[in-house]
């Protein structure tokens, strides 16, 4: 929202925070004078690098495109290990169950008895194996 203050150091800051996280954004001017807003307006879009969009009334919408998140991402990189907490009970019920750590690798699974089984490779359809 822009006040009667006019356009203010930290209103600048404020809308370039918000086109940064959203991208779109809405902006309300209180004051009457519409010529004041649309310079406003295109004061605020050149300083910004952003885009005019719509000018409604006394709500101004503004648009900069969101700079890609950038993630570092290794193509050779697997699942790493996983350390698992393996209870087995005994078959008489007074006793404590016996507590086993394991380490399960990214190429292994854990089966529901507690045994770690190599992964099998992922089968193709027959129909594909006819086509190819």
């Amino acid at each position: 929202m822009i006040g009667s203050d006019g356009l203010t150091p930290a209103v600048k800051k404020e809308t370039d925070a918000a086109l940064g996280s959203h991208g779109l954004i809405k902006i309300r001017v209180l004051g009457d004078d519409r010529p004041a807003r649309e310079a406003l307006y295109q004061q605020l879009a050149d300083e910004l690098n952003a885009a005019p969009i719509q000018h409604i009334g006394k709500l101004l919408v503004l648009w900069r495109p969101q700079a890609d998140k950038e993630r570092a991402k290794d193509e050779d990189r697997k699942a790493g290990p996983r350390e698992y907490k393996v209870l087995k009970y005994s078959s008489r019920g007074g006793q404590r169950p016996e507590v086993k750590h394991v380490r399960v690798l990214g190429n292994e699974r854990l089966t529901s008895g507690g045994k770690v089984k190599k992964s099998k490779d992922k089968k193709s359809s027959v129909k594909k194996r006819q086509l190819g």
